[in-house]
């Protein structure tokens, strides 16, 4: 008797991805849709793309997809949220997205405690428009724009999201994980559903960040781009849980 112990999840379209070998884009699309899966919701999900390299992320996931201008994601998801209450509303960023020309919008929303899901994909550049110093990107790393190495004194110092946004009222739960590892990736996949789970709770704003291998702007191969977050970048970006109130919020919910 055969037993099927891994398939497609039915919320990814079978079509071929985009991203260059070793990338965590990939990765993060699969546990996304298998949670949209398991929690039963793809008929009632909309997911929000961003610029960037996922920015044909609506190729991908068998879901609604509504894209957002460079940015403002969490605008939009807000939005959406606001009107269908009944929806699972996520909006899927990279850090230039999210933290550059979108950190208002992302800020905010996360301040408000609206009741949406963020997936913050972190890889330290601008992965789609040639691996320049991002917002994430650390001191002394090099990219296109900064080949002596990030510097603190021209550059200023990298935005760490989760520490940042974990500080918000309105953020109920943040979360930093990783891919390099079997282990890691389901981690990270309780982590994304934990934050699925606040929103259907009706709790607010939940944020999982994800250190995501950019093996070619980081000139390194797979594995290597792996043990580089192992060892370098998840020192200066640890892992973990930076806030969970979603026990606390949810008992002060059911009392009122």
């Amino acid at each position: 008797m055969t037993k099927t112990i891994f398939k497609r999840p039915k919320s990814l379209k079978e079509n071929i991805f985009h991203y260059c070998p070793g990338c965590g884009h990939s990765i993060a699309h699969r546990l996304i849709a298998e949670i949209i899966d398991e929690m039963e919701i793809r008929g009632v999900t909309i997911g929000v793309p961003p610029a960037g390299c996922a920015v044909l992320a609506y190729n991908y996931f068998d879901v609604d997809m509504i894209e957002a201008p460079h940015g403002r994601g969490p605008a939009m998801a807000s939005g959406i949220k606001r009107v269908l209450l009944d929806r699972f509303v996520f909006s899927y960023q990279g850090d230039g997205d999210l933290a550059a020309i979108g950190i208002a919008e992302s800020f905010h929303a996360a301040n408000r405690g609206e009741n949406i899901t963020v997936i913050f994909i972190n890889n330290a550049v601008y992965g789609m428009t040639g691996g320049q110093m991002a917002p994430t990107t650390m001191l002394e790393q090099k990219t296109t724009t900064t080949p002596a190495g990030r510097h603190k004194s021209l550059d200023g110092y990298p935005v760490k999201v989760c520490e940042l946004f974990s500080q918000l009222k309105g953020v109920v739960y943040a979360q930093r994980c990783t891919l390099t590892s079997p282990a890691q990736v389901n981690k990270t996949k309780k982590a994304i559903k934990k934050a699925f789970q606040c929103q259907k709770d009706g709790l607010g704003f939940s944020l999982v960040e994800i250190l995501s291998p950019c093996p070619t702007n980081w000139k390194m191969s797979p594995v290597d781009a792996c043990n580089w977050i192992d060892e370098i970048m998840s020192k200066e970006f640890p892992l973990g849980v930076f806030k969970d109130d979603s026990t606390t919020t949810k008992k002060d919910r059911e009392a009122v």
